[in-house]
């Protein structure tokens, strides 16, 4: 072959492998291409991957706002009492026998004079026979020591008998004049108690015991025929158109309660209903045992809605601190540095020492850290630290 040809055929094989190299190439880009956009979509995926953990990590709180705690009407201060009878007192017997008939029984409202009871009392009766008895002897005594006095006093005057022998009638007469009072005396006890034969109401009330029935044998209660010292309660009566609610206030509230004061009283038995009282005396002594002032409230209860014996809440109308303000119980913390309240700030908590007050049980009273325009964390968690980033997911309306 010439090398004219050898030429040809060399070039020819050259032109024919260039497409070859070619696509070569372009597959090579291409693969590196499909690799790298691989590499990018991973990393825009791990990328997306960590923002949305750390978005995820970001812990959503409840916020509420502090409220002034001297307002208009002040801070209400809601503690139970017992509500008693104004005057509420057992009935017993005064004199012993047996019970010929009872009048009234439980829930009845009577009046002051009504019969209650009647007691039969046979012995009694026999004792004031025998007083009476007694008492006319010491009448004939005395009327025979007075004539024997009479006629003794005339005839000294006469010089017929002696000084001593007057001076002894007279004396005569004195004792049996002693013994005349002494037998009115015991008549007259004898008749009183035979008029305790009849139990009768001392006011007006209501019957809340009734603890005899006929026949029963009645013992009297602090002396009289048939006294023995265990005397039993025939009646309980109780005025309840009054009543009495004894309240026990908190030491550090004890100086706001004044007398005067208006207490409005509710009850869970009845909660539509409403009771207005007025603070009448507290025993100005607080109770070594509960730390606690007894306050007696006085309400007026004509149709005896309210019953004695009965668990009521008193709420107090305090008047707050002009630079006091309210926060919800459940948003202090408590650390070991002192009590703290957590704040939002930027997405951002800031822990905020805090002085409080009063407690008033679901809230409490703060004297200082705070502001109204703070927004406080609810519930906050014992991991919560300072500038940790946090996300609000609801603001709460103010605390009343």
């Amino acid at each position: 072959m010439s090398e004219t040809t050898q030429q040809t055929v060399t070039t020819q094989t050259t032109t024919n492998r260039k497409p070859m190299y070619i696509a070569v190439g372009v597959a090579a880009v291409a693969l590196v291409a499909a690799v790298a956009w691989g590499i990018h979509d991973r990393v825009h995926a791990e990328s997306e991957l960590k923002e949305e953990t750390r978005i995820s990590a970001i812990q959503t709180v409840h916020v509420v706002h502090a409220t002034g705690a001297g307002g208009k009407d002040g801070q209400e201060l809601i503690l139970p009492g017992n509500a008693q009878a104004y005057t509420d007192t057992p009935i017993y017997a005064r004199t012993g026998g047996y019970l010929r008939k009872w009048y009234a029984d439980i829930g009845q409202h009577v009046k002051q004079g009504q019969l209650l009871a009647q007691i039969e009392t046979p012995e009694l009766d026999q004792q004031l026979q025998a007083a009476e008895a007694d008492l006319k002897q010491a009448q004939a005594n005395l009327d025979l020591a007075k004539t024997t006095n009479d006629r003794w006093q005339a005839l000294v005057s006469k010089r017929a008998v002696s000084k001593q022998e007057a001076d002894q009638a007279q004396s005569t007469l004195e004792a049996r004049q002693s013994l005349m009072a002494a037998s009115e005396a015991n008549v007259r006890r004898l008749q009183q108690l035979q008029g305790f034969e009849r139990v009768i109401a001392p006011f007006d009330g209501t019957i809340t015991a009734r603890n005899t029935d006929v026949g029963a044998l009645i013992t009297a209660a602090g002396g009289g025929s048939g006294a023995t010292g265990s005397a039993q309660e025939l009646f309980h009566l109780a005025a309840v158109g009054k009543l009495r609610v004894y309240v026990a206030v908190p030491e550090v509230y004890s100086s706001e309660i004044q007398d005067g004061m208006k207490v409005e009283l509710t009850q869970d038995a009845t909660p539509d209903l409403k009771f207005t009282g007025t603070v009448v005396r507290n025993s100005n002594a607080i109770d070594q045992s509960s730390r606690t002032l007894n306050v007696e409230v006085d309400v007026d209860n004509p149709q005896g809605k309210l019953m004695p014996g009965a668990y009521v809440f008193a709420h107090f109308r305090l008047a707050g601190k002009a630079t006091a303000v309210t926060l919800p119980s459940n948003a202090l913390l408590f650390r070991s540095e002192g009590l703290r309240v957590g704040i939002v700030r930027d997405n951002h908590v800031q822990l905020v020492p805090i002085r409080i007050g009063r407690d008033f049980g679901s809230n409490v009273e703060v004297i200082s850290g705070l502001n109204g325009d703070d927004a406080v964390i609810l519930d906050p968690s014992d991991s919560l630290e300072n500038g940790m980033e946090v996300k609000i997911a609801q603001a709460k309306g103010a605390q009343k």
